[in-house]
């Protein structure tokens, strides 16, 4: 497969691979909120089981998280271009058979859980090969990390913005299992934009193959590379710390404030809106400054935004307009970390094994938010929306103030390139050694 962009100026066709990318992050996160959206009201409507609903959404949530730990090792091993096409496509084929079994009533909930699933399992490495594809297209384009990563995530705030009220849109319009065709032509649009305005030598410069064995062998060496780097391994404390503290918030305490406290759900997805609105700020914010700010600092202030602050606002339970201006301003905070944390990966992690440790760093992000929303709804029912707020509040303020004490931390505002990934003997052959870019 070879790309298809031709013409125009020598500056714009460079800039063209990253253009492209961000673009596929707004299409897909635009799909994917469509179908986070549309899935659960589906079930909901036609069975009225929370239990059924509640299964039907841990499907997606489990398949990303295997596929997260367990595709890295065939990420690296595959052309990066062809398995982001393709699992573009895998994830559209499986959404698309949801509308078409239901259409020949051949839809019964364990074939829904299956496919569902397989749309979580394939949104992992389509994820993970663009995040490969982003070094060589920023180095073309000749951007820094942190304005390449942060139109990324700008890009994807844009879309789960614009999904969620587009889908709330054509359920009422067309019905929640139609509004499934939208996730599939923006899965179908994401295949064909990398294919057609990516090149497949993405990458900055040649790499030699990376360390080979067998497939335990290649996953095990992944892990080891991520604990080998020990600023890497306090990153990921603190992403499964916060994401489960994330899980709690939005999906048991931000519920309840919305019926306990402002009894309107028009307010309620005004806050998730003035939320949204301010990671895109923040995006967009970093990527515009941050290569030239302090990442520790930066990275603390951020999270301090994300929690405690949040968390100090609901429990106070202010007025309307001021509580959504504070939302807003904890938003930044959050579309802050991600860009800052894939910049600090990149030149840290050896390209050769990239596929296997940003899996790692995804299923370090999902693996515990169930835990978090199991400990928040325990206590809500125990101690009170007041009392759990100002409780997940402090925890988050604990976990934002480690860089502040570690040693390890100030590492974060050192921007040195990854080193080289020694395989264990096992995997050694005669083969040069990988150097990262």
């Amino acid at each position: 497969m070879t790309s298809s962009y031709t013409g125009g100026s020598a500056s714009s066709r460079r800039r063209t691979p990253l253009g492209a990318l961000v673009a596929a992050s707004g299409i897909s996160s635009l799909g994917m909120a469509a179908t986070l959206v549309a899935v659960p009201w589906f079930v909901l409507h036609s069975t009225g089981s929370g239990t059924r609903t509640g299964l039907v959404a841990t499907a997606e949530v489990l398949g990303l998280l295997c596929s997260a730990v367990l595709a890295g090792p065939v990420v690296d091993r595959l052309p990066v271009r062809a398995t982001s096409v393709g699992a573009d496509l895998l994830t559209a084929s499986a959404i698309g058979l949801i509308p078409l079994l239901h259409a020949w009533g051949a839809l019964p909930l364990p074939v829904l859980i299956v496919l569902v699933f397989l749309v979580g399992a394939a949104r992992g490495p389509s994820d993970t090969s663009k995040q490969l594809l982003l070094p060589g297209a920023m180095e073309r384009a000749g951007v820094t990390a942190e304005r390449a990563t942060g139109a990324v995530e700008g890009a994807r705030r844009i879309g789960m913005m614009a999904g969620a009220p587009l889908a709330g849109l054509l359920i009422s319009t067309a019905g929640p299992v139609r509004t499934l065709f939208a996730d599939l032509a923006a899965m179908a649009a994401c295949a064909l934009v990398v294919a057609t305005l990516v090149p497949a030598t993405a990458r900055p410069r040649p790499v030699a193959d990376g360390p080979r064995g067998s497939y335990t062998q290649e996953l095990h060496f992944g892990i080891g590379q991520l604990r080998r780097d020990r600023l890497l391994g306090a990153m990921v404390g603190v992403l499964m710390l916060t994401n489960a503290l994330d899980g709690a918030l939005n999906g048991v305490l931000y519920p309840a404030y919305g019926t306990q406290v402002l009894r309107s759900s028009a307010l309620f997805g005004a806050m998730v809106t003035a939320m949204g609105a301010g990671a895109l700020l923040g995006a967009a914010l970093y990527g515009w400054a941050g290569h030239r700010l302090p990442r520790r600092a930066v990275f603390v202030g951020a999270f301090v935004l994300v929690g405690a602050v949040r968390c100090a606002a609901l429990a106070a339970e202010p007025g309307a307009t001021v509580l959504l201006a504070v939302l807003a301003l904890s938003g930044i905070g959050s579309g802050i970390v991600s860009p800052l944390m894939m910049s600090v990966a990149y030149e840290r992690v050896p390209e050769a094994v990239r596929g296997r440790v940003f899996g790692l760093l995804v299923a370090a992000a999902l693996a515990a938010t169930p835990l978090g929303m199991l400990g928040a709804g325990l206590a809500l029912d125990a101690a009170g929306l007041v009392p759990a707020l100002l409780g997940t509040g402090a925890l988050y303020l604990t976990v934002t103030l480690a860089p502040l004490v570690f040693p390890v931390w100030r590492e974060l505002d050192s921007r040195a390139p990854a080193e080289r990934a020694e395989p264990p003997a096992e995997l050694r052959s005669p083969a040069p050694a990988v150097q990262a870019p």
